[in-house]
């Protein structure tokens, strides 16, 4: 069940106390932010890929302060080819409109097109996601309703689909904004100065249509802004914020907001490798018709990013941040929790009067050769840099089966974990890691201790540069860590992850199970 109390992080507040905030407000991986306000509420997008729920909903009263209350993708479409695991495949960047008394989330999936779902209530229910669009490598869409009624459509191209990048393309949609009408017109071509442009974001202000998008790359690109008195061009370039000096690598790809007391802001992402793409927050003015984001330190136009700076004057702010820790006390997993693919009935139970989360063994694929093509693995984003995760769980193995195992995991394109392995003569610890589970490498495993009770702590402490330290316990206070010092690694356009599996490599007529009491993440 979400948690009925505000949620206050133990190992990440931006919120400062003091009047101001430090970046990132997210220190953790909501890719391709986008945001809009309603009100006095700001409400939050990003990318999800190939993970279950999808589309995360972010709320904020002050832009620093951002709580998880949903998704707005329950299952992904086509439901069938999101059975399996897709790996950077699904849910690429989005974008968040509110219209017409109706909240807009425009998605692409560069294997099928572009989609649109629809809310009256940010909290849902959410309508069926409808093809706008289909095609492959169209992606990054934003919409725009004009003050003459027309639905206009920006998106940006995947070369790995679409066999060209780098370009922006105008179409126009009829005013439901559920289909495109023509087909469109290339308004901005980036390849000589601004290559992998992408996640254009569109918007009108003061006759002028602007295009906000990146460039140069994820981990090492600048923020550009375009600008023409005609939606179709020709577009004007300003590059409006870069690294500069700043120790904020690719600053870009996000999303203007002004508060309701006209203050203008911008939330965009920082690649960091195995933490993902984690979300900042710049101030932002208006020069001359155009936008400065972050700090113009040397006047020359291009903001570079702020680390701490003064929060945006809103009429609410309470410290609060996405959960992460989870007893299990509910009826609901916890927001924060996703599957890798679109999930089964039969592979977990929450019981309330226990104040348990049950996993059941499931048999993993056939063509598997590792975790990475298993789809029931319950996994949750790294909260930030430094932290500590630990779970107590109970293991009741199927007594015909040998070899069913249930795991704490670090995973990404190499993987590691600690798991409880069921074999004939009892439980065992046991410790394996994948090194290249995206190309079907095999796990090396280490047998490391025979356990009397099936009660056990799995711990992971998360360092600086992403080094994981695993550890054991029987008791919850003598933990034994194991020999190595795990290097996490990110997933595809994703950051590491950390979560729980339970599996077996037989068919049988019944599974067993392992009852998660808690996970809890700390310093």
């Amino acid at each position: 069940m979400a948690q009925q109390l505000p949620y206050v992080s133990k190992v990440w507040v931006a919120d400062l106390s003091n009047g101001k905030y430090k970046n990132p407000v997210i220190d953790a991986d909501y890719s391709d932010p986008d945001a809009i306000r309603v009100g006095d509420k700001f409400y939050m997008t990003a990318s999800s890929f190939d993970a279950v729920p999808g589309l995360p909903i972010l709320e904020s009263t002050d832009l620093v302060n951002w709580q998880l209350i949903g998704h707005a993708l329950n299952r992904q479409v086509p439901l069938d080819h999101f059975a399996k695991t897709q790996h950077g495949n699904g849910v690429w960047a989005p974008a968040i409109r509110y219209h017409n008394q109706q909240f807009y989330i425009y998605y692409p999936d560069p294997d099928f097109g572009i989609y649109v779902i629809k809310a009256k209530d940010i909290r849902g229910p959410w309508t069926t996601p409808v093809l706008v669009e289909a095609g492959k490598g169209l992606i990054d869409p934003c919409p725009l309703w004009d003050d003459d009624g027309k639905a206009y459509l920006v998106h940006a191209y995947a070369g790995s689909r679409a066999g060209i990048k780098s370009i922006l393309v105008i179409k126009q949609m009829n005013p439901a904004g559920d289909k495109t009408i023509d087909e469109g017109k290339i308004v901005f071509d980036g390849h000589e100065q601004d290559p992998t442009l992408e996640g254009p974001k569109l918007y009108k202000r003061n006759g002028y249509y602007y295009i906000f998008a990146p460039a140069g790359g994820v981990s090492t690109g600048w923020q550009l802004v375009l600008r023409s008195k005609n939606i179709y061009g020709p577009y004007e370039r300003k590059v409006v914020m870069d690294q500069g000096k700043s120790t904020v690598n690719g600053p870009h790809q996000g999303a203007w907001v002004t508060t309701s007391s006209g203050e203008d802001w911008f939330l965009h992402f920082q690649d960091k490798d195995a933490y993902g793409r984690v979300v900042h927050l710049q101030p932002m003015v208006w020069r001359n018709n155009w936008p400065i984001i972050g700090i113009d330190k040397n006047g020359d136009g291009i903001g570079e990013p702020v680390l701490t700076y003064q929060k945006p004057q809103t009429k609410l702010s309470q410290i609060i941040t996405p959960a992460e820790s989870d007893e299990f006390n509910g009826v609901k997993l916890g927001l924060q929790w996703q599957w890798q693919a679109n999930p089964v009935a039969t592979w977990s139970f929450l019981n309330p009067s226990k104040g348990t989360l049950r996993l059941y063994t499931v048999k993993v694929p056939d063509s598997s050769k590792n975790l990475w093509e298993v789809p029931n693995v319950l996994m949750q984003k790294f909260p930030t840099e430094e932290f500590t995760a630990t779970t107590k769980l109970r293991f009741t193995p199927n007594p015909k089966l040998d070899s069913e195992k249930v795991g704490f995991v670090v995973y990404g394109l190499d993987y590691a974990y600690l798991a409880l392995k069921a074999k004939k003569d009892g439980l065992y610890v046991v410790y394996s890691i994948c090194k290249g589970a995206d190309k079907g490498s095999s796990e090396e495993e280490k047998e490391l201790v025979k356990l009397d009770d099936p009660t056990v702590y799995f711990r992971v402490s998360v360092g600086k540069n992403a080094k994981c330290q695993f550890a054991y316990s029987t008791d919850g206070k003598t933990f034994m860590a194991i020999g190595d010092v795990f290097q996490a690694k990110p997933g595809k356009w994703i950051g590491a992850k950390l979560g729980l599996f339970a599996i077996r490599d037989q068919q049988t007529n019944d599974s067993g199970c392992a009852d998660i009491d808690w996970f809890r993440i700390e310093k």
